[in-house]
């Protein structure tokens, strides 16, 4: 099965979740195609693959720019065909009603920037980077981690990645992308 797998990141968080997600579909046996939102062109047309799987993460309620535009350009290809949306957040990573309400406002501003319905959706938890903020983006990331009850420390990364939960993902979409069996006459 040929999967186009796009990408926008900050930190690099999502862009280690794509590349596992490319790993793990070429241990399946596809051939999938890795390429970063920012990167997109001709190839990455999804009308010329099985599935089409789009990840990106949210910083301050929006995704990248690179990946709104890329789904805004080929909603019509991703609404024909397999598509697949994993959405990285940090909010993810917990229980809170409030911050998961605001994760499905996120997704649904997404959808209507976009025009693009992904049949499947996965919210994946992000990492704090601190190894990669300045002073200013580091002491926001604590202040909220704080706001949280979640102790941090300020000089080393924190990933809370579910790479198992990221892996039945994957695989229920390509299983779901794959032709059916043929009907009875």
């Amino acid at each position: 099965m040929r999967v186009l797998v796009v990408y926008a990141t900050t930190e690099g968080q999502t862009r280690k979740i794509a590349e596992r997600i490319q790993a793990r579909l070429a241990g399946a046996g596809h051939a999938p195609t890795l390429v970063d939102a920012t990167q997109a062109g001709p190839r990455t047309d999804p009308a010329a693959f099985d599935l089409a799987i789009l990840a990106g993460s949210l910083h301050a309620g929006r995704y990248q720019a690179a990946l709104v535009d890329f789904a805004r350009r080929n909603a019509a290809a991703l609404n024909a065909g397999e598509s697949a949306f994993v959405s990285v957040s940090l909010s993810a990573a917990g229980d809170d009603p409030d911050d998961w309400a605001g994760l499905a406002r996120c997704v649904e501003t997404f959808r209507s920037e976009t025009g693009w319905r992904a049949e499947r959706l996965h919210h994946a938890a992000g990492a704090f980077r601190f190894t990669r903020y300045d002073f200013l983006k580091s002491w926001a990331m604590r202040f909220i981690a704080y706001r949280r009850g979640e102790s941090v420390d300020p000089h080393a990364d924190a990933e809370y990645t579910d790479w198992d939960a990221l892996d039945a993902f994957v695989d229920e979409a390509v299983a779901a992308a794959q032709p059916g069996p043929a009907a009875a006459p």
